[in-house]
């Protein structure tokens, strides 16, 4: 269906829906490369007005990659929750804005209609909407899932302690993890990149982890970040899994680059569902993404980078999981050019997440050669904060010696906490309290004689 829209004296056409969601995208290095992208901000506030007047149903009528060649399409139209979707099926997108930012509508009315969206609706009203839209809608969505402590409760902000290392050395991961948890860090998971996927090492980091946990029955979960199809091998020598990991795309091409399909995160769920090791819940599987994702793996079929983002959402909805997150500024320039661009998408993506019903998070970084500093990534973390994000990552000094970007410290989960007065994971509090790291309003303490210092 070919879309028009005159502005002053030009007359804007547009070949489809894909066009449309691409042109009224906000600036994006990624879709200007991949020449997506709208060639002017005229042309770009005229795709966002044709955005506002369509329909909703027509989403459901117009693929942007067809199902007969692309996996995740098929899903989406599978999963699509029709009954959900009726309540709001009158609307444009435009007016599905104004009802998300209506004073009515609160978390447990979007909460209802949340299945009945595809990732194509929920990209799209998210490009019509300003940063301030995107942060109120998102800050009335809570969404809480259970593994052995309690994630996104109202006031509620956790954080995943990620004590990588250049080369997996025991000793130093392990410093590193004692060191966050002493500043309170950890509640989300404590999750290690390792550099070797290798099962032989899986295993050891895995090990270490769980006899650290059980020594100080700490309420949390860990994860070695591996291939998924690494953890499957190692959830069939009975190892000690947590959480199954995956990075994941929205296309089938893109996940098909990542080594992964549909098929394998069903067994690697049905594995770790046997496992049955959570305490207090049952959501066990942790994804993360990343806009760009698509791009950089040439398997975004013409379909701008936020767009694709967005149906990555759709792979982890399936799977009901612990943790989702957006590495928002870590594959580069390339595909966000600058701190503007990066908070921008950290935004969409932690909006876009939840209004799909995802427990969603953010690792707020960036790489060293993008136009942003740690002042850009103190605005994002403040933004998200305000929004309701579930959690952040916590690395000592914020740097990534292993992966070689900067995130967030331990210290920055302390000052959003103390500005907005967010409490970590109930359970992880109570041990916190319980293990003479923290006073009850959550305050770190003095750490000198800690146990835990003994290790």
């Amino acid at each position: 269906m070919v879309y028009q829209h005159t502005v002053g004296n030009f007359n804007y056409t547009f070949d489809d829906l894909k066009t449309v969601l691409a042109k009224a995208s906000p600036e994006k290095s990624g879709d200007q490369m991949a020449d997506l992208a709208a060639k002017n901000e005229q042309e770009r506030i005229a795709a966002k007005l044709v955005l506002a007047d369509i329909p909703l149903k027509q989403f459901l009528s117009e693929e942007i990659i067809p199902s007969e060649i692309d996996a995740i399409s098929r899903l989406i139209l599978e999963s699509h929750d029709a009954k959900s979707f009726q309540s709001i099926s009158h609307l444009t997108v435009g007016g599905f804005r104004d009802w998300l930012l209506a004073y009515e509508t609160d978390g447990f009315k979007i909460a209802q209609i949340s299945s009945g969206l595809t990732p194509e609706m929920v990209a799209a009203v998210s490009k019509i909407m300003a940063n301030q839209d995107l942060i109120l809608a998102a800050s009335k969505i809570r969404v809480i899932t259970k593994f052995r402590n309690t994630l996104g409760l109202k006031g509620h902000f956790s954080t995943r302690l990620q004590p990588n290392h250049a080369t997996d050395d025991a000793k130093g991961i392990m410093a590193s993890t004692i060191d966050g948890l002493l500043y309170g860090v950890g509640d989300a998971v404590i999750g290690i990149n390792p550099v070797s996927d290798s099962e032989e090492t899986t295993l050891r980091l895995l090990e270490m982890l769980e006899k650290l946990r059980l020594q100080y029955d700490i309420p949390t979960q860990t994860c070695i970040l591996s291939h998924v199809t690494t953890t499957m091998q190692l959830m069939e020598r009975k190892a000690p899994v947590d959480l199954v990991f995956q990075s994941i795309g929205g296309t089938e091409a893109t996940n098909s680059s990542f080594g992964f399909n549909l098929e394998t995160l069903e067994e690697a769920h049905q594995a770790g569902k046997e496992l049955n090791r959570g305490s207090i819940g049952d959501n066990f599987m942790y994804f993360e993404t990343g806009q760009g994702s698509a791009h950089s793996a040439n398997a975004n079929h013409g379909v701008d980078q936020q767009t694709c983002e967005v149906r990555a959402y759709a792979v982890a909805r399936k799977f009901n999981p612990l943790l989702v997150n957006t590495v928002v500024g870590f594959i580069g320039p390339e595909y966000l050019y600058d701190g503007k661009q990066v908070i921008r998408a950290g935004l969409e993506d932690h909006f876009c997440g939840k209004l799909m019903g995802l427990p969603m998070g953010c690792d707020i970084c960036y790489t060293n050669h993008i136009d942003a500093d740690q002042d850009d990534m103190d605005n994002l973390l403040t933004l998200l904060g305000v929004a309701g994000c579930n959690f952040i990552m916590g690395i000592p000094g914020a740097d990534d010696v292993m992966l070689n970007y900067q995130s967030t410290s331990f210290h920055d989960q302390l000052y959003i906490r103390q500005v907005l007065g967010l409490k970590r994971a109930p359970e992880f509090e109570e041990w916190l309290l319980k293990m003479n790291l923290t006073d009850a309003s959550g305050k770190v303490l003095e750490v000198k004689g800690n146990k835990l210092l003994n290790l």
